[in-house]
């Protein structure tokens, strides 16, 4: 499948980034951390998000979606990339679409999908328990009980965490921390007996949470997928998650590029643009060539989840390690090429620096892939 966007992605791209300019600048997301924003995103923005049918991008038409696929998805989290949008769109339109449309039966996905298309209920995904990415670590107790479960332990970096009204969460059912088998997915109310949320603010200006079960009852109906079984189920909703943070740190990286280029051009040292330093040219060239490489990788992952889900695993994390790379690097240098002045508030330079860092941590960094591509080549 040849790497680029069909005419209507690119009219969707397109219809994006005149959108997200207008508004959600980075000046909103400025906004919304000086007014201590207890939400974190402006839920009136999210409401035209649902309208126009990016919550529910993902969600078939059959429930009210635009069934747009994984492509569609990652041009608009590109493109809120740019911007540095904050929505639930990640933890819900992303993340929850992809459990109830992959793993979910007949009946979770009529109550979920139809919520999740019109922006009427936001979801989070309660995966880690430790300061690192480790699915398979999960040690939070699923204990059989009558006809049910409960759930007891804690979960932490929780993405919207604090204002959804459903959790998907991992919690072991059978064997022990570290084992993949004996992971069980369940759906709980954020308002249930036994739930608490503390939210945490970080530091790119968006909120998680930490959330602790203190025997909180499950039934089987909120079992999604299969008891002991839901270790994989969980790896091919993450490998979704992974894929759209892939994409919206390469537009991160490409808007951070874009605005050190623009600087480079104005910016006069001894009389001289300074874009003009051979040097300079140089370090501009080297990462104009990484972040074409990443566009790559994120949109040969983005197509890889839409016609082959199952097997999608090591390219979305070769993209997540890539692009948390670059993006990385992109914002170091940018910061470094507007000097000094780069790291003041004054400049946007280092929200981009500061939400790709929180970006690259998410769902596994670099180190986090390379050890899951070496152990999918049998190393």
């Amino acid at each position: 499948m040849s790497l680029v966007l069909t005419e209507e992605q690119e009219m969707l791209r397109d219809a994006a980034h005149g959108f997200l300019e207008r508004n959600a600048p980075v000046s909103a997301l400025r906004k919304l951390r000086d007014e201590n924003n207890p939400d974190g995103f402006s839920r009136d923005l999210w409401k035209e998000m649902a309208e126009m049918g990016w919550a529910g991008i993902l969600v078939g038409e059959t429930h009210g979606g635009a069934d747009f696929g994984f492509v569609g998805a990652g041009v608009l989290a590109e493109e809120m990339g740019r911007t540095l949008t904050a929505s639930p769109f990640l933890s819900t339109s992303i993340l929850a679409a992809t459990a109830f449309n992959k793993v979910a039966n007949d009946a979770q996905k009529q109550e979920n999908l139809p919520k999740i298309a019109g922006g009427e209920a936001l979801y989070a995904l309660a995966v880690d328990e430790a300061r690192k990415h480790g699915p398979a670590k999960t040690a939070m107790q699923a204990e059989k009980h009558g006809n049910g479960f409960k759930l007891s332990g804690d979960k932490t970096f929780v993405a919207d965490g604090h204002v959804a009204d459903k959790i998907i969460v991992a919690a072991r059912s059978a064997g022990s921390a570290g084992e993949q088998d004996g992971l069980t997915l369940f759906l709980v109310d954020a308002k249930a007996k036994g739930v608490s949320v503390e939210r945490t603010q970080m530091v790119d200006s968006r909120n998680a949470a930490r959330i602790r079960f203190d025997g909180v009852e499950a039934t089987g109906e909120d079992v999604i997928g299969e008891v002991d079984g839901g270790y994989m189920a969980l790896e091919g909703v993450l490998n979704a998650g992974r894929a759209g943070l892939s994409a919206e740190m390469s537009g991160s990286a490409q808007q951070a590029f874009a605005m050190t280029v623009t600087y480079l051009k104005e910016r006069k040292q001894f009389g001289t643009e300074i874009g003009t330093f051979q040097a300079l040219q140089h370090r501009a060239a080297h990462l104009y060539s990484e972040i074409e490489l990443v566009k790559s990788a994120v949109l040969k992952a983005l197509q890889e989840l839409d016609a082959n889900y199952g097997m999608a695993g090591p390219i979305c994390s070769l993209a997540k390690a890539k692009a948390g790379e670059v993006a990385k690097l992109a914002s170091q240098e940018a910061v470094q090429m507007h000097g000094g002045i780069g790291m003041t508030d004054e400049y946007d330079i280092g929200f981009f620096m500061k939400r790709i860092r929180v970006a690259q941590e998410m769902f596994g960094d670099g180190s986090f892939h390379a050890d899951r591509l070496a152990q999918m080549r049998g190393y």
